[in-house]
């Protein structure tokens, strides 16, 4: 017995806990890390300080494999954002006629190109989050800082969706 101090019971939790932990080790799990990109340099064609640009922008710094380049002719590839539209419509109203929810909605096409307009990796696509929010007049403050949030947050969820689309892009071998 290699600990005769320890209880056949506490020896057999000990043996499920370790035996356990074995087999999440053993099926390859890992918490998601920052994507690889296949290209050394990309050209994000939005403006760099507005929440769009810094967010793909420190998403791709994240991904320690590619650099932002502000030159488009030097860059490798080229992010084109062709539209970055918000929407928000009435989804119901109270009796009095008074706006009780919203649907906000989020929609960003884009395309990724190489040096040549011809050399098209990802062509044009469109990504589309929305989000329902109930309105008060009463809480008019608090539902604009709920809506600028809802906002952020659905920006976030499709910079995370590019970065998902620019990881899956597989550069030709150069011959």
């Amino acid at each position: 017995m290699a600990f005769p101090f320890l209880s056949p019971a506490r020896r057999l939790r000990i043996a499920i806990i370790a035996l356990g932990l074995a087999a999440l080790a053993g099926c390859g799990f890992h918490l998601r890390g920052p994507q690889s990109l296949a290209f050394a340099t990309i050209h994000i064609g939005t403006n760099s300080y507005s929440p769009l640009g810094v967010a793909l922008r420190r998403q791709v710094a994240l991904s320690g494999t590619t650099t932002v380049e502000e030159d488009a002719a030097r860059a490798e590839v080229r992010l084109q954002i062709l539209a970055n539209e918000r929407t928000r419509e009435i989804l119901s109203l109270t009796s009095a006629g008074k706006v009780r929810e919203y649907e906000l909605a989020q929609r960003i096409r884009f395309r990724l190109v190489g040096r040549g307009d011809d050399d098209e990796l990802i062509p044009p696509v469109n990504i589309t989050t929305r989000r329902e929010y109930t309105f008060s007049d009463e809480l008019i403050l608090g539902k604009e800082q709920e809506e600028a949030l809802l906002y952020r947050d659905m920006e976030d969820d499709l910079v995370r969706q590019i970065m998902w689309r620019l990881a899956a892009v597989q550069r030709p071998a150069k011959n």
